[in-house]
Order: structure tokens, then C-alpha cells, then sequence
């Protein structure tokens, strides 16, 4: 799923090619991926594109006035054509959801893998309509995010694990299951710590974790094309997705934790003392 960093990185990069220019034409092949009716998506055809913002892990282009917003999900992504097919799209034909067709006739199409259908667009006249941008917490890049934002966070979040409180969008917005790990592997903490049980210095490190580790995504994503976002996203992770492999830090091997739809990397020499935690699915295998 891309994040914060990808995401961010793929709206700077949509705000050059899309900004000034005229959507010609939307083509919607996969209608459940549309989540709202009013304004039709035909109303986006012959307006200007005014500029692209993002809401945590969505997209918005904004058409004067007439929003597109789109969160790409587990699955999802974008891909630039820099001449759309003049062939009409086909519902229901492929991983095809949408098409945006541009007035030079370059444009953009939304797609989803797999069989699970996530991907969610919506066309709006404030993105604050979109029901997930509206319960979004704060962006931890933002300016105004500072290390009081955080310490209300986790005072609140009580005994919640630090992990799921990171990925929790309306806590934070813009961090998922990738970029929590790798927060919490640079600020050398635990998946499963308490979030309350941190201390003064515990709460400064993972404050300046989350910036850094976001930065530096961000630096190393910003200026790609969409093709190439995934392939950097994958190679810059520490222990995300890493299972056996050796920690670059300590050398220990990172472990993994499974859950029903996900699973999790930590370095038990760096985060949890040397301790192993517990994975369910491992010990049904052990029994």
C-alpha cells in the first residue's frame, strides 16, 4: 500500500503534469470503485485542473472547484500515459477503473489488482465530504505537527500498542503498516509498547523518528514517475518486509509478527531486548 511518502510524492509529481490542463474525458470501468453519485464524474469533462492537493493517503484533484479524490488502497495505483488510448475502456475488463483522459491527450489510469476491491474515488465539491479525509488526524509533516501533537496522542491512546496507534489514520494521518515499522525500528521500540508507558525522552525520540524516517522517504520519492515510486518504496525499508534477513544496525535476524490480514518486522536486538514476540501462527505451527 503506498504511504505518506509515495503518496505525497505522486501528488507533487501529478501537480506538474496535471495543473492548467483540460480533462477531456473520464472513463469509469470497475462502479463499485465509485463511492458517491453527485456530482456525476462526466461533471469533471471540460474543466481546468486548478492543482492537486493530499488528505493523509488521498489524492484530490481539484477541477475547479469539482473534486477527484481517490485513495488507492492495498492494491491500487496510478499509471501516466502520455497518450491515453483513443479506443474506449471496456468495464469490467482487466484491473482498469478509471481512465483520465487530458485535453493533449495524455492522462491517467487508476488500477487494482488482485480480487479484492478497495480503491475508492469519489467526486466531490469539498474533499472535507469524503468521509475518510474528514476523521483524518494530523499529517506528521505538517508544519504545524510538533512534539505537544504527539504527546497528546499517545496520552490518549493509553495502553493501545504503538504500532496500531501509528497506523490508526484518524490518530495520524498518512502512516501504514510499512513506514510504522520502520518508525518504530530507527526510535528502537517495541511494536507492543504501551503508548503511555513512554517517558519524556522515549516520546522525543519517536517524535524525531516519524520526522526523519517520512523525510527521508519523501526525499528519495520526490521527482519519480508513478512506475518508479514502488520499486523505491521496497528498497529503502530496514525491516519492513525483510523477515530473516540480517538488521543493517545490530545484525540480528528480523522477525516477523502475523495477523488475519497483515503482519508486522521488528528487530528483536534493537526493539525488544533480544525477546521474540509473540505470533499466534507460529505457534499453532509449534503445537
Amino acid at each position: 500500500m503506498p504511504e505518506l511518502p509515495q503518496v505525497e510524492a505522486l501528488r507533487g509529481w501529478l501537480a506538474e503534469h496535471l495543473t492548467g490542463r483540460v480533462i477531456s474525458g473520464v472513463q469509469l470501468t470497475d462502479f463499485s470503485a465509485l463511492k458517491t453519485y453527485k456530482p456525476p464524474v462526466d461533471a469533471l469533462i471540460g474543466l481546468e485542473v486548478a492543482g492537486v492537493a493530499r488528505y493523509g493517503k488521498f489524492i484530490d484533484v481539484d477541477a475547479q472547484g469539482v473534486h477527484l479524490v481517490f485513495h488507492l488502497a492495498r492494491a491500487g495505483w496510478l499509471t501516466w500515459k502520455d497518450a491515453q488510448p483513443t479506443t474506449p475502456a471496456r468495464p469490467g475488463k482487466g484491473p482498469l477503473s478509471l481512465r483520465v483522459i487530458l485535453d493533449d491527450g495524455s492522462g491517467f489510469d487508476l488500477t487494482e489488482a488482485g480480487t479484492q476491491r478497495k480503491l475508492a474515488i469519489y467526486v466531490v465539491t469539498d474533499p472535507h465530504q469524503v468521509p475518510g479525509i474528514a476523521s483524518l488526524g494530523p499529517d506528521p509533516l505538517s508544519d504545524t505537527f510538533d512534539r505537544a501533537d504527539l504527546d497528546a496522542i499517545l496520552a490518549a491512546a493509553g495502553r493501545s500498542q504503538l504500532k496500531g496507534v501509528l497506523r490508526d489514520q484518524r490518530v495520524i494521518a498518512g502512516i501504514g503498516n510499512a513506514y510504522s515499522d520502520e518508525i518504530l525500528h530507527a526510535a528502537r521500540l517495541g511494536p507492543f509498547t504501551p503508548a503511555a508507558s513512554l517517558d519524556d525522552a522515549g516520546r522525543q525520540v519517536l517524535f524525531d523518528s516519524i520526522r526523519a524516517v517520512l523525510a527521508d522517504a519523501l526525499s528519495r520519492s520526490s521527482g519519480l514517475p508513478p512506475a518508479q515510486l514502488k520499486d523505491d518504496k521496497r528498497t529503502a525499508m530496514r525491516v519492513h518486509g525483510r523477515t530473516g534477513q540480517a538488521c543493517d544496525v545490530c545484525g540480528t535476524t528480523i522477525a516477523e509478527v502475523h495477523f488475519a490480514d497483515s503482519s508486522l518486522q521488528y528487530c528483536p536486538g534493537c526493539q525488544t531486548g533480544g525477546k521474540l514476540l509473540a505470533d499466534r501462527r507460529m505457534s499453532k505451527l509449534l503445537r
